[in-house]
């Protein structure tokens, strides 16, 4: 039975072969490796990347789509939505799951193998995915997704520039990240309104060392207007939390390079 795409779930299903290809090459998958794809679909990905794979383990919300994964021998399917998945619960799970493959369990055990997540993220909530995943970034290898190009933009901006952002800030304090291929809205079913992108997230050995929930009310404070300088928004709070440093408020947020947030988090 062929499955309508549920406007709900923000369901555009990958349907170009030859984009299918490119992303596989860009994600280079390996028998010995841990994957988790989040939001599957119709398998468009699924099948090629599990062709590399000794398994693959999917999350699929959709209750219909989650059945007809569940034919594939080769998967292990989480119907759930991806917000409440508690990834380093699932990394300790796949480390010993017989399902896995000797090769896997073998690397895991060693400690050589994290977990590698890719997927096509539904593009009503990318951004609270992405955030999501920052507290589980240190089970994870590294991180391939399709997304709307916009956001992608948002996620490797550089400062004074006006896709720069909270998303900028929050994101690059944990990851390196680039994007690495471009995805029209024909490459899809249906095709959205926008372009899409993916982007390689890998995170950094040695990120700072600092409270991710002050840095990100922080950055949420000094975004909060954008257009005004931030002895308005960002200056005004630290004098709330007597902050007795030098910093510069004379400036925009998006002047301020995400090394000097994260040194300012780090004072604080």
């Amino acid at each position: 039975m062929k499955h309508i795409p549920r406007k709900r779930f923000g369901q555009h299903f990958l349907a170009d072969a030859g984009i299918v290809d490119l992303i596989v090459d860009v994600i280079d998958p390996r028998p010995e490796q841990v994957m988790v794809e989040i939001g599957p679909g119709l398998a468009a990905l699924t099948q090629p990347l599990v062709q590399r794979l000794s398994h693959l383990t999917v999350i699929e919300l959709d209750r219909d789509l989650a059945v007809r994964l569940r034919s594939n021998p080769k998967l292990t399917v989480i119907e759930s939505d991806v917000l409440k998945v508690n990834f380093a619960e699932l990394a300790s799970s796949l480390a010993t799951a017989p399902c896995g493959g000797s090769a896997v369990r073998e690397a895991t055990s060693a400690g050589a193998s994290k977990l590698r997540v890719v997927g096509n993220l539904p593009y009503n909530i990318s951004t609270p995915i992405l955030f999501h995943l920052l507290d589980f970034v240190d089970v994870i290898e590294d991180q391939h997704f399709m997304l709307q190009k916009e956001v992608v933009d948002r996620m490797v901006a550089r400062p004074a520039s006006a896709d720069f952002g909270r998303l900028s800030v929050m994101l690059q304090w944990r990851y390196a990240m680039e994007m690495v291929l471009f995805v029209p809205p024909e490459s899809f079913n249906p095709a959205p309104r926008v372009d899409s992108a993916v982007v390689r997230m890998v995170p950094h050995k040695h990120p700072a060392s600092i409270d991710g929930k002050l840095l990100s009310e922080m950055v949420r404070v000094a975004f909060s207007q954008r257009r005004k300088l931030l002895r308005h928004t960002l200056g005004k709070w630290l004098q709330e939390k007597a902050y007795g440093g030098e910093f510069d408020v004379q400036r925009r947020a998006e002047e301020v390079p995400v090394a000097e947030y994260l040194a300012l988090a780090a004072s604080l």
